[in-house]
C-alpha cells in the first residue's frame, strides 16, 4: 500500500535508547496533553469482503491490489503480548477491527486469549469488535463463547438498493440484519450500529434508520463522513453535520441530550423523549473531540498509530520479532504515547484545502476504524 508510512522502531536496549528507561510494572501512560491511553484498537486483517465507496473503493482495492502476506501480519501470540503490556499500563478496552475482522481465520481463538487478560486491579478488559455483519449470523454464538463483550455493526442504509450500491459487492441488507439479530440473541450487547452519512448518497436514510431502530435494543450512531486516507475522494461538501442529523430526527422523534458514560467517549448521546432508546453522533469534522481522545491503533502488521489521521506509524513488530522483553516493549509504547500531541480534527478547519489534501494519510482499511 503506497500510503503506508514507517519510522525507525525505537531502540529496545542499550545507550540512551528508550529501552533503557525503566517503567514500573504497571502504571498510567499520558501524552503531551495529559490524555491517558485507555482504548487500544487492533486491526487483525487488511482485507474486507465489501468495497464500500468511502473506505475501500474498487478503483483502488481491485483484484490486483497487494494485501499483506500472512507472515507480515502479527500473529495471535504477538497481538496478545501487545495487549497484555498495554493493559498493564492503563488500557481497559480492546477493539478488534480491520478490514473485516471476521475474515481473520481463528478469530475466536484470539478473542479467548484476550479475554484472559486483566487490568492491574484484576478486572477483565472490555473486548469489542467492529464488523460489517456479513458473517455475524454464523459466528455470533462462537464469538460470545470465546469471550467477546460486544459488537458494533457498520450499516449505512436500510434500503437494499442503496446498501448494495454502497458496499459495491451486491451484498443484501437482509443478511446483515439477520446477523445483528443473531448477535443480540447471543448476548453481544448493547449492540451499536454505525452509519457513515454522506450527502447525496445516503443522507436521505437518516430518518428511516432512526425510525427502524427506535424502541429496539440497538443503539444507532451517525458518523460524519471523514477524510481518512486518500482513496475515498473526500470533500467537505459531502459532510452532513451532526447538528443537522439531530435536527432532522428531532422534528419527528423529539430528542434530548445525555451526558457521556465514560471519559473520552466519541459519540455525543441523545435520547428519545418518549423512552424509545437513544442515538449517538460522532462529529469528528464539525465538533472535534481531540481533547479527550484516549485511543491508539495497531495496524495488521504491527505499527502503532496515535491518531486515526496519522501520517506515520511506529514499528512494534520489529521489536516483537527482535527479542525485546516486556519491559522494553512497555518503554517503547510509553515513549511513543508520551510524545503524542495529535489533534488533527481540531486543526483541520484551519487548513486550506490544498494543505489538507497534501497531508499524507493512512487508509482506514489498514489502520482500522
Amino acid at each position: 500500500m503506497t500510503s503506508r508510512s514507517s519510522v525507525d522502531p525505537p531502540r529496545s536496549n542499550g545507550g540512551s535508547g528508550i529501552g533503557a528507561r525503566r517503567l514500573p510494572a504497571t502504571g498510567r501512560l499520558a501524552d503531551r496533553l495529559d490524555r491517558p491511553l485507555r482504548d487500544l484498537r487492533i486491526s487483525v486483517t487488511d482485507r474486507c469482503n465489501f468495497r464500500c465507496v468511502y473506505c475501500m473503493p474498487k478503483t483502488v482495492f481491485g483484484r490486483d491490489y497487494a494485501f499483506l502476506e500472512r507472515e507480515e501480519m502479527l500473529d495471535f501470540d504477538e497481538i496478545t503480548r501487545l495487549a497484555r503490556v498495554a493493559a498493564a499500563h492503563g488500557v481497559e478496552k480492546l477493539r478488534l477491527t480491520g478490514g473485516e475482522p471476521l475474515l481473520r481465520r481463528g478469530i475466536e481463538e484470539l478473542i479467548a486469549r484476550l479475554a484472559e487478560l486483566r487490568t492491574p486491579d484484576g478486572r477483565p478488559l472490555e473486548i469489542a469488535l467492529t464488523t460489517n455483519g456479513a458473517a455475524l449470523a454464523v459466528k455470533a454464538d462462537a464469538l460470545k463463547a470465546a469471550g467477546l463483550t460486544r459488537v458494533t455493526v457498520s450499516l449505512d442504509s436500510l434500503d437494499d438498493d442503496v446498501f448494495r450500491a454502497m458496499n459495491d459487492v451486491g451484498f443484501p441488507i437482509a443478511r446483515v440484519l439477520d446477523g445483528m439479530e443473531a448477535a443480540r440473541a447471543a448476548g453481544l450487547g448493547p449492540i451499536k450500529v454505525n452509519m457513515v452519512v454522506k450527502r447525496g448518497v445516503n443522507d436521505h436514510e437518516v430518518l428511516p434508520m432512526a425510525r427502524h431502530f427506535h424502541g429496539t435494543p440497538f443503539s444507532l450512531r451517525f458518523i460524519e463522513y471523514m477524510d481518512v486516507g486518500t482513496s475515498n475522494g473526500w470533500s467537505l461538501d459531502e459532510v452532513v453535520p451532526s447538528a443537522e442529523v439531530v435536527e432532522r430526527i428531532g422534528r419527528e422523534l423529539p430528542l434530548e441530550p445525555v451526558g457521556a458514560l465514560v471519559p473520552g467517549e466519541t459519540a455525543a448521546r441523545w435520547r428519545y423523549r418518549d423512552g424509545g432508546g437513544e442515538i449517538g453522533v460522532i462529529s469528528s469534522v464539525t465538533k472535534a473531540f481531540c481533547g479527550t481522545c484516549n485511543r491508539a491503533r495497531i495496524s495488521t502488521d504491527g505499527r502503532l498509530f496515535t491518531c486515526l489521521f496519522a501520517s506515520e506509524g511506529h514499528d512494534l513488530r520489529a521489536l516483537l520479532r527482535g527479542g525485546v522483553d516486556d519491559e522494553g516493549l512497555a518503554a517503547a509504547m510509553a515513549a511513543i504515547w508520551g510524545a503524542r500531541d495529535d489533534r488533527y480534527s481540531e486543526v483541520r478547519a484551519r487548513l486550506t484545502p490544498e494543505l489538507r489534501d497534501a497531508r499524507p494519510k493512512i487508509e482506514m482499511s489498514y489502520i482500522g476504524g
